[in-house]
């Protein structure tokens, strides 16, 4: 998982913000969508059709599930990040393990209508995190809270149109709520709100995939989702909206249009011999395509379009290979090495938003219970890279001043999995 401030609740905070702020982050996927990929970093993704898990990264795969297959799963993520800094030039801010953990439980169905066709059903998320530096840290002038939880609903199909080559697409649905939030350290009594804003909302959008079995040993899978448009209706509070409000409120309604970005992967799959097999992946999120952020608060009427200056986002690249070995008929090892490319350059980032380049290091397990269920396990340590910030805005730094800091961290992910066929 990277470790990231969501960008509903970055979009959220930024756009309700009477003065821009530079604030930019990589955003707040979730790689940890089955416990069978975590094994091997999630290598070899788009190309790889273990369970019904793999429609979720190209639904293209559905074509290699022969009948009725059911998976089930749930990944534990244990985020342990800290912030170090000061406030001010020289008040010490700091906060520790201020990343909430979380349960990210999928479910997957897939069904082999004939020998080319197939469909397929996925519930799981591309998106979460929930943080709070808590109110008593200096730099929460800037930016104290932040959460987002999505859910989102896969419709699937694919077709094999050769031998060789399969192609499949999906309908995605998309829920989404975020929230964010920022208090005074200084000049007002600490804790004093000085914005907060939550909004949700649901969108469609789409992704397809395909695959080339180049020979019985190799295979090439590529798939691609597109971008979700959302407009987060929800309310937003606090006195950094007192300048622009015509009455002043202990809340007012608000929305803000957002588009998370669409992404895209290319996978290898190389069975070396019976029982080794070498998988890699590069994926591309489009964070680039995020220019500026504009709410709308249609109260404030000339006012009510809040527009943000340019963030300055950059595309995001992720590296991994892994692994497999066929240790017996019953028993397959995983291993697997990735890493993640930070979109977020050291003058953009934010102690809300702790974005940096991280390495995986994962091991897993399957174990072929009976015929129809296998069980999976797999288990990932994250490093993070250690990244300095620094933040300054007039508004905000008159409510305790600019922060300076250094962001440092590590994330373990536990996951399991049970897969039946029918």
């Amino acid at each position: 998982m990277k470790t990231n401030k969501s960008l509903l609740s970055l979009a959220v905070a930024c756009g309700l913000m009477s003065a821009s702020a530079t604030v930019n982050a990589a955003g707040f996927q979730l790689a940890e969508y089955s416990a069978t990929g975590l094994g091997r970093a999630y290598a070899g993704e788009a190309a790889m059709a273990d369970n019904a898990s793999s429609q979720w990264r190209n639904p293209a795969l559905l074509t290699y599930l022969e009948g009725t297959q059911i998976s089930v799963g749930a990944i534990y993520v244990d985020p342990n990040i800290d912030i170090d800094g000061t406030s001010g030039g020289t008040t010490p801010a700091s906060s520790s393990d201020f990343a909430h953990d979380a349960v990210i439980p999928n479910f997957y169905v897939s069904h082999k209508y004939n020998d080319k066709f197939a469909l397929g059903f996925a519930l799981g998320t591309n998106y979460g995190m929930e943080t709070d530096l808590g109110k008593d840290f200096r730099g929460a002038n800037h930016g104290n809270e932040a959460s987002v939880i999505s859910m989102e609903a896969n419709l699937n199909a694919a077709y094999q149109l050769t031998e060789a080559v399969s192609i499949g697409g999906g309908l995605r649905i998309v829920q989404a709520e975020g929230s964010f939030g920022a208090t005074a350290t200084d000049t007002l009594p600490t804790g004093t709100t000085l914005k907060y804003m939550e909004g949700d909302d649901t969108a469609f959008a789409w992704q397809v995939g395909t695959v080339w079995q180049v020979n019985e040993t190799n295979r090439i899978g590529f798939t691609y989702k597109s971008e979700v448009d959302l407009t987060l209706e929800g309310h937003a509070k606090g006195l950094g909206f007192l300048s622009d409000a015509p009455v002043p409120k202990a809340q007012y309604a608000g929305s803000m249009n957002l588009a998370l970005p669409a992404t895209a992967e290319l996978a290898t799959y190389h069975q070396l011999n019976d029982k080794v097999a070498i998988h890699t992946s590069i994926n591309w999120t489009d964070w680039s395509s995020f220019k500026e952020l504009v709410a709308n608060i249609p109260e404030f009427g000339s006012a009510s379009s809040q527009d943000i200056k340019e963030e300055n986002w950059e595309d995001n690249y992720r590296f991994a290979i892994g692994s497999t070995y066929q240790y017996s008929n019953k028993l397959q090892l995983r291993t697997g090495v990735a890493y993640d490319t930070s979109a977020v350059s050291e003058e953009h980032r934010t102690a809300t938003i702790p974005e940096t380049d991280r390495l995986w290091l994962s091991i897993g397990a399957g174990y072929q219970w009976s015929e129809q269920l296998t069980l999976d396990a797999g288990f990932t340590y994250i490093i993070a890279k250690d990244a300095k910030m620094h933040e300054s805005d007039p508004k905000a730094d008159a409510f305790g001043g600019t922060f300076e800091g250094e962001v440092s961290g590590s994330i373990w992910l536990v996951g399991v999995q049970a897969n039946y066929k029918f």
